[in-house]
Order: structure tokens, then sequence, then C-alpha cells
């Protein structure tokens, strides 16, 4: 049997939400052994957020969470109970990997700042992921990921210039962060595996986002240019912008950087006159008359269907895609041929699809091995086969509801 890339690799996630558990599931997906440490009293929003399954309510019928939380177990555990509170630190005791994604603070309240932490735990990787880092004068601001957008410039880059700003699909930045989180992590265990030192690693979601501005924020500092909204619109391309097609709601995204580029789109949209239109000659010309031509390339995409514009462009070198539906993505057959989903057997959910990952590794691949977790649904497991807690302690602590 192939062995796992982080098989072996121990991982305690205290957080909530997409950004710390998609760092979790990022290890999990790869063999490490991932517990999520939860509460009844207070569960991860996403377990009763929508989509729900029927759309029925209930704290193991939440599609996002069940989306980003395989091959992991779940632990309820009170932490406003002391006992709790020693269960806690007997899992950190255990871990290789310790995630917290509260307010900076919380941890300290409890008495497991990193310092506290490192003396439980020698070697531990202390994964401290937050909105704005652990020290600073905002260090302490509360935010999920939809305000994080606005405070990290995309709002006001996402829409048109005449109108106000668009909200980008989702908590946008929650996605940014995870992956260098991970890269974080997977550096600290390579230290610790030729030192043996643990470390704590402090990271900002914010600082994280602002990566994928650095060249709006470079264009500012430079030449104090400030970019916002532009819509579709490209400085350096024209036509750019999504078109509409025949059909309901269909359109196809086109792009046309190059003179070359711009002679091919006229050849194979049969406009050869639009060539010699001192309009559109050079890219100049095509940005300053821009709303004309776009408004002649879609009285000519209205009359196609977006897969077949897409498929002209294609084979004439323009760069050209359909916009896909959530369907559409979830059938595409290049998404299927690589097991983008994992179809697990959810005990509430049925067989539902779990996020993949997009790295295919040839010799320790990511599987999906077991659907999310129901909450609590592995806390007996994890007390008295993972931490090895005698019957009389677990029973008193199930009686007591300290694991709630």
């Amino acid at each position: 049997m192939v062995s796992m890339a982080l098989e072996g690799v121990k991982v305690v996630c205290l957080s909530w939400a997409l950004a710390g558990p998609l760092t979790s599931k990022n290890l999990s997906d790869f063999g490490a052994t991932v517990i999520r440490v939860e509460s009844n009293l207070r569960p991860d929003p996403f377990r009763v957020g929508a989509p729900q399954k029927d759309g029925i309510t209930g704290v193991d019928r939440g599609g996002i969470y069940a989306y980003t939380n395989p091959n992991k177990y779940d632990i309820t555990i009170n932490l406003t109970d002391p006992r709790g509170l020693e269960l806690l630190k007997k899992l950190i005791a255990w871990g290789d990997v310790f995630v917290d994604g509260f307010v900076p603070g919380i941890m300290e309240g409890w008495g497991l700042g990193y310092d506290n932490v490192k003396e439980i735990n020698p070697s531990i990787i202390f994964l401290r992921t937050s909105v704005q880092g652990q020290t600073g004068p905002h260090s302490k601001m509360r935010a999920w990921g939809y305000n994080l957008t606005s405070l990290t410039g995309f709002v006001d880059l996402t829409g048109w210039p005449d109108r106000e700003p668009v909200q980008p699909y989702g908590a946008y930045t929650d996605f940014i962060s995870p992956p260098f989180a991970t890269a974080a992590i997977l550096a600290a265990l390579d230290h610790r595996r030729r030192t043996g030192e643990g470390q704590c690693i402090d990271l900002s979601q914010f600082e994280t986002c602002i990566q994928l501005i650095s060249p709006l924020l470079l264009n500012y500092q430079v030449n104090h240019a400030d970019s916002s909204r532009a819509g579709n619109a490209c400085a350096y391309a024209s036509p750019h912008g999504a078109y509409r097609c025949l059909g309901d709601d269909r359109w196809c995204a086109i792009a046309v950087f190059s003179d070359q580029q711009w002679l091919d789109f006229c050849e194979a949209t049969g406009h050869s006159e639009w060539v010699n239109d001192s309009r559109f000659e050079t890219l100049l010309a095509r940005k300053s008359n821009e709303a004309e031509l776009n408004k002649l390339v879609e009285e000519w995409t209205v009359g196609h269907e977006a897969e077949d514009v897409m498929a002209l462009l294609q084979k004439a070198g323009i760069p050209a895609g359909v916009v896909k539906s959530p369907e559409e993505v979830y059938n595409d057959p290049q998404l299927k041929h690589r097991e983008a989903f994992w179809m697990l057997n959810h005990r509430v959910l049925g067989n539902f699809p779990h996020l993949g990952q997009p790295c295919l590794l040839s010799e320790t691949p990511a599987s999906g091995r077991t659907a999310s977790p129901c909450l609590g649904q592995h806390t007996e497991f994890v007390c008295r086969e993972i931490l090895g807690l005698p019957d009389e302690e677990f029973v008193q602590l199930l009686v007591d509801k300290v694991l709630d």
C-alpha cells in the first residue's frame, strides 16, 4: 500500500469557519491525523449555514462544512470547564501541530499562549491564524472573510467604475491564507525534523491577501496611481470582457492582448472590415473606443452558442472561455477525469462530493478516505483510543457534559 506524504503527523485543529479548517484539510488529505475540537455550545457556523441538505437545518447538514472537512476526526469539548481545558492540553501534548483560529488573546485567557503550549509540548508547531496577526494596534480586530475582503481592497477593485463596489463571491480571503499556512507548517515540520525544535507561526490573513494585489500596491508606491473598479476592462487588452451569447444567461469571456490576436479575431469572426477601421487599428485606439467595440463584439456573440464562440476563438489562438454555472463546473469532464471531487458516504448527507486536492502527487497522492465528521462523532474514539482515558473518567466527563 502506498504511504501518504504526511502519514504520522498529528494535528489538533481548534478553529472554525474556513481558514483554519481548510489549512488542516490540506494536511488531513495527505495523511495527517487531524482532530477537530468543537463544542455543542458553539458549533462551527458552517455546520448550520446554507446550503443545508433538503433545506432542513441541522448541525450535520451543512454543505460547506461537509465539503471542506473530509478525513478528520471530531471531538466536542466544553472549554469553559477546567476539565475540558485539561483534556485539550492532553491533545496538545499528543499532537505535532496545533491550529488556533481565535482572536488574539483568547488562548492566553485560557492559559494556552505559546509559552504555555511550549511547556506542554516543547516540539509543538503552533499555527496562529487570525485576521491581522497577533501583534499591532489592530490585532484584536474581529472579522469574517466577508469583512476582510473590504479591508484588503478587493471590494474596491470589483465592479464597475460608475456603480457601487461588488462583494467578491463568498468569504474570498478565507481561501487565500490556507495555502500560505500549509506551506509554513510544512517548513516548520522540516525544520523540526532537522533540529528537533518546534515554533510558533503568526499568520496574518490580511497580509497574505495583499500578496494578490501587490502589483497595484507597487503601482501606487512608484507612480502614485490609485487603481479602482474597471468592470471587465483590462488596461492592456481590448476587446476584453464577458459577452452575451445565444440562450438564457449564456456568456463567453474573450481577451485580445496583441495586434496579431486582433487580426486573428477579426478573421475568425468574419469581420475583416474591423481591421481597417481607424477606431480599432491599434490597442490604444481600441481602448479609446472600447464601448463601441464591445457593442459590436456582442452583436456577433449573441447570435452564437457560448461553446461555439469559445471553440472558434480558441482554434484561432484567442483566449476565450464559457462562463460556467456551478452545475457545469461540477460536471466538467476535465475535473471528473482528475477526480477533483471525492464522493464519500456521509452519515447524514449520504453520498456527498467532498472537495479534493488540485495537486496530484505521483508517489504519495492525497485521497478521500472518510467523509466529513458529524459533530462529536469521534469523541469516544479520541478520548479512549488516542488519549487512553480510563472508562470511568470518560463516562464521568460525559455525564458532567464536559464532552459537550
